[in-house]
């Protein structure tokens, strides 16, 4: 009978966190930088490329960032309001 449980329950799956590549607007609180993503979008009539950007708060544990770095982010618990989301490093720029 265990081995039936056992067969039923299905192995542990790393959860899909998205990821986002962004750049520092601001890192005034502690332990939280805010991060503008770029995004380019096609207009569906009339075929024109336009930029939508979006800002994110963003962990920084370390408090590590400063205003223009280039850095990766990914999805995570939630751990206030607004701020889901934790860095992973900074990018090099080339």
């Amino acid at each position: 009978m265990k081995d039936k449980v056992q067969d039923n329950q299905k192995e542990a799956t790393p959860a899909i966190r998205k990821k986002f590549t962004g750049v520092v607007v601001s890192n005034k609180s502690d332990k939280t930088i805010v991060v503008s993503v770029d995004s380019v979008k096609v207009h569906k009539r009339y075929k024109k490329r336009y930029t939508l950007s979006k800002k994110y708060k963003v962990h920084d544990e370390k408090n590590a960032f400063i205003e223009g770095d280039k850095v990766e982010f990914v999805e995570c618990r939630p751990m206030s309001k607004d701020k889901k989301w934790r860095v992973l490093s900074k990018k090099d720029e080339k």
